[in-house]
């Protein structure tokens, strides 16, 4: 009978609000793969266009909001998921949540569905919670406060490149090596947890249908708490930077706290300040209610913050995380995040049209260095490889195994062969620098079919503060050596 229930969930249709946010448009793919059908409302259906996984869902135009907007969106549905937040609104961002949280419970109401799960926020309900941990708990109370049964899954900060919380903690990280923080980010408890083990929990939840209680509160986290002091050394480690210095001042509340974070990270205001605000409260699992959900194991924090920072863009690293699954690579910058989202990554791009085929144009890329050296500037380059060997880098001394042969994993001077393939050349650079940087070539067919079209690009991810002044410095270098060097590759083609 248990199996039969089982089967009768896989094949229920699963209703995502929020599926344009952090959590949900990494939820959706996974419901899918777990054998839902997935319908999505959104108020901007175009904003679903670059997910990749738009076309296999049900997509339905409403704002929660608007109450009568919505009841087609809701109907034969069995279950809900509620992902739905108003941060960065502005201050009556509490109203709004129980507006659309009301609705929601309104429409599932009228049409009957069977149980809805929704994601809010650890933390004692007699704290003197933020606002805006209070008003996670109060959307619970919401959703709960009819007759369907609701699975509330507790979480503190999401690790995971996008997150608002993970962004804010990598750039005070990254940027800051030392800053002034009120005294409870020494003392206040913080149980993070990864997004591939929320993911585990939330696809477990609705396997599952309704809990034991008609609201079932389950709080997750990472099996390991810190203060937030302790997180962002963490980050550091991972990060390979130096631990940062905090010093706690009596004088620093939240809001000033705030003003300070706007300065050095990307985030909106709006959404920076919510977030500070409920950095006053612990939030930490008080109970073992997760394993009645499942047996899972989560992932460590520094685990955590290893798959975050595994990848930039479309930069993977090729071995660190093969044999993980997808719901573990989430913790990855997705295409939809918001801009902010991702980490600093500077880039240095141009892009030229030729008659060569691009044939001829990556025999010539993969040519570059050794004894034909970088096309120009050598006397530059040479400068460069003594102060790596000064440093103790590689330098350019190393050359290449064979003047027109390269293969994957081959060194070449101070780079490495990082990508290979019909259409791209990536190296990735050896020497010692404040960061990592790749220098890559890609071909493509010019749309006019008259030649192909060549793409150089030189991008790096900064480490810490150092990392970033060293891109600056190298800008009008930049300026004068790549472009040069793509031109006169491109003459080698015999264009």
């Amino acid at each position: 009978m248990q199996q039969d229930c089982l089967k009768e969930d896989r094949a229920s249709r699963v209703l995502v609000l929020g599926a344009t946010g952090y959590v949900g448009g990494r939820l959706v793919p996974e419901l899918i793969q777990a054998g839902f059908v997935v319908r999505c409302l959104t108020r901007t259906p175009q904003g679903l266009s670059g997910t990749g996984w738009a076309s296999e869902v049900e997509v339905v135009e409403g704002d929660l909001s608007n109450l009568s907007s919505i009841g087609s969106a809701f109907g034969g549905v069995d279950q809900v998921v509620y992902l739905v937040h108003s941060l960065g609104i502005g201050d009556d961002f509490m109203q709004q949540e129980r507006v659309t949280a009301r609705h929601a419970r309104m429409a599932s109401e009228r049409a009957g569905v069977r149980h809805v799960v929704y994601v809010g926020g650890l933390g004692v309900d007699d704290d003197d919670l933020s606002p805006h941990l209070r008003s996670r708990h109060d959307v619970g109370v919401e959703l709960a406060s009819g007759p369907i049964p609701v699975t509330e899954l507790r979480a503190a900060i999401i690790l995971g490149a996008g997150s608002a919380s993970f962004e804010m903690l990598r750039s005070l990280v990254e940027v800051l090596p030392a800053m002034l923080a009120p005294r409870w980010v020494t003392q206040t408890r913080v149980q993070p947890i990864s997004i591939a083990d929320l993911l585990t929990y939330l696809v477990s939840a609705v396997n599952r249908g309704r809990g034991d209680d008609h609201h079932d509160i389950i709080e997750v986290g990472a099996p390991d708490e810190y203060s937030y002091r302790g997180l962002m050394h963490a980050y550091a480690d991972v990060a390979g930077l130096q631990r940062r210095l905090v010093i706690p001042v009596p004088f620093l509340t939240p809001r000033l706290s705030a003003h300070w974070v706007n300065l050095v990270t990307p985030l909106p205001k709006a959404l920076a300040d919510s977030l500070i605000g409920s950095l006053k409260n612990d939030v930490v699992v008080t109970d073992r209610s997760a394993e009645a959900l499942s047996d899972h194991e989560p992932m460590s924090v520094v685990v955590a913050i290893e798959a975050a920072l595994s990848a930039v863009e479309d930069l993977d690293i090729p071995t660190r995380w093969s044999g993980y699954s997808s719901r573990q690579l989430a913790a990855r910058p997705a295409p939809w995040d918001p801009d902010w989202a991702g980490g600093t990554v500077y880039e240095d791009c141009r892009t030229v049209t030729v008659a060569a085929p691009a044939a001829d144009v990556q025999r010539v890329v993969r040519g570059v260095g050794g004894d034909r050296g970088w096309y120009g500037f050598g006397p530059l380059w040479a400068i460069r490889g003594a102060v790596d060997k000064l440093f103790g880098g590689v330098g350019l001394r190393r050359g290449r195994r064979h003047p027109d042969d390269i293969a994957v994993g081959e060194a070449l001077d101070f780079w490495r062969v990082d990508a290979l393939d019909d259409d791209l050349f990536r190296l990735h650079a050896e020497m010692k620098v404040p960061g990592d940087a790749w220098l890559e070539w890609r071909t493509a067919p010019a749309p006019d079919g008259s030649g192909t079209v060549v793409t150089q690009r030189a991008r790096f991810v900064p480490r810490g503060i150092l990392g970033r002044a060293y891109w600056w410095v190298l800008v009008p270098f930049h300026a004068m050596i790549f472009p040069a060097m793509l031109r006169r590759m491109m003459r080698a083609t015999g264009d």
